[in-house]
């Protein structure tokens, strides 16, 4: 009976390999017609360029703020005993669909060359929810040496709310994918609170999570609109259950209210800018910065809230976990808007080794993290960074998504190092290297199963780094 249910698991995966090699042939085709006139970025951003004096390094500084433990044990007397993140997978009520399930508008999201070897869609009443969308994944790959939560492959997936009014304006949820069978992907949601008024409160994550890690039993998630902080920590440890299905966040007459999700994660830590902040800037009229616009799923092109310099305070918009690096790092970025001239920014910090620190970020006596490395790349609109070490000689390469134009039905891969940049093409003439998602978001690498991890508009997909690898010219 196993041995049949193996071989129909590889005969799916055969044919749904053929169906997205056929979709990727096909917009292959349409690629190569993309006139050289539309193309908006350099045809080489060449190398990677490192700061010239250490004083940059100290601008990307972060201090650890921990949430103060009565206010965690508070929150968890009145809400009840906190569970894991096993319990939340044993919940789940949803079903991703798979690549025969999808939309022809939801493939047409997908990466060209390389092609995905694997896709999802989500249920369908998820994805036909305009206000929110999927920014950020990361995986049980990125947490744990031998790529398991317990005994279960687990994907995690960070949405924002746009739009709304009052205070649930901007939320942010997770999607706590249960990845045992590839066949039969499952999920359910929790929401991102910050616990507030010493632990007896807590109000909705009002931030757009575009970057998002799992470490150890740790994830952080960027900042964006009015938080400060550059960072917030969870611990999928100490998830709470929601007692009452309404639309409030927070403490109610009859219990506790998570937006109708049965299940609330409280921040246990932030990491602020040592230096600066992250709330977002206001445009001349007291609106939102202008340049952090929005188009249908695209969630447009980000904006560091701070002036351009390399001593700005470090605000990310996308993160990802280097296990190829010792010890093992967060790896970030701050894109430039698209069209601006100026660069993104690219960095690293260490996660700490000691045991009753797991998951959270190397720090000095005075709380203070600082970065171990820093570079700059022409490479503007950047959604997805990626770092790996490359041999022996401890080389490392970069890889940074770009998402489509407004002129183009693809984005971009690059590759870069210290020593130059390689693309992804998808044909043999023309303006050929839009050959990635549309609207990709964050990169998670999966070591055990070599698998690179990314969203491109409502579609979920993997692609192995060798075919990346295979790929870039």
């Amino acid at each position: 009976m196993r041995q049949r249910g193996r071989h129909r698991r590889r005969a799916r995966g055969r044919a749904l390999r053929a169906a997205l090699a056929g979709t990727g042939l096909a917009l292959t085709a349409a690629a190569t017609l993309i006139s050289t006139s539309q193309a908006t970025i350099a045809d080489n951003p060449g190398a990677l360029r490192t700061p010239a004096s250490a004083t940059r390094l100290d601008g990307l500084r972060l201090t650890e703020q921990p949430v103060p433990r009565r206010s965690l044990d508070r929150l968890a007397a009145a809400m009840g005993r906190p569970v894991d993140a096993g319990a939340v997978l044993d919940s789940a009520d949803r079903v991703l669909r798979d690549a025969d399930d999808c939309t022809a508008d939801e493939k047409k999201a997908l990466p060209v060359e390389p092609a995905a070897t694997r896709a999802y869609c989500w249920n369908a009443a998820d994805s036909a929810t305009p206000q929110w969308r999927p920014e950020s994944v990361t995986t049980s790959g990125d947490a744990a040496d031998d790529g398991l939560w317990g005994t279960h492959r687990v994907i995690l997936s960070g949405w924002t709310r746009h739009g709304g009014s009052g205070p649930d304006r901007d939320l942010a949820r997770v999607a706590f994918v249960n990845a045992d069978d590839p066949d039969h992907l499952t999920y359910t949601w929790a929401l991102l609170a910050v616990p507030v008024d010493g632990g007896r409160d807590y109000r909705g994550l009002a931030s757009r999570v575009s970057g998002m890690v799992w470490y150890r039993d740790k994830l952080l998630v960027t900042t964006s609109a009015g938080e400060r902080d550059a960072l917030y920590v969870y611990d999928l440890r100490r998830i709470q259950r929601a007692t009452v299905a309404g639309d409030t966040v927070g403490r109610v007459p009859d219990g506790w209210s998570a937006h109708g999700y049965r299940w609330v994660l409280p921040a246990v830590a932030s990491y602020r800018p040592t230096t600066g902040s992250c709330a977002e800037t206001a445009g001349p009229d007291g609106s939102a910065d202008p340049s952090d616009s929005t188009d249908g799923d695209d969630a447009g092109d980000f904006a560091s809230p701070s002036e351009s310099g390399d001593t700005a305070a470090p605000c990310p918009n996308s993160l990802s976990v280097d296990r190829s690096s010792e010890p093992g790092s967060l790896v970030a970025s701050e894109a430039a808007p698209r069209g601006s001239g100026r660069h993104t920014r690219l960095w690293r910090y260490s996660f700490s080794t000691d045991p009753t620190r797991a998951g959270l970020l190397a720090t000095d006596s005075a709380g203070t993290v600082t970065a171990r490395e820093a570079y700059e790349t022409k490479v503007d609109g950047v959604r997805g960074v990626l770092s790996r070490r490359t041999g022996p000689s401890g080389g490392t390469a970069w890889y940074l998504s770009r998402a489509a134009g407004p002129d183009s039905a693809h984005g971009t891969l690059w590759r870069q190092d210290l020593r130059g940049a390689g693309t992804t093409e998808c044909g043999s003439s023309y303006d050929t290297h839009r050959c990635w998602g549309d609207g990709t978001g964050s990169l998670s690498y999966w070591p055990q199963t070599g698998e690179v991890w990314s969203l491109s508009g409502r579609t979920l997909f993997a692609v192995p780094l060798s075919s990346v690898e295979r790929a870039l010219r």
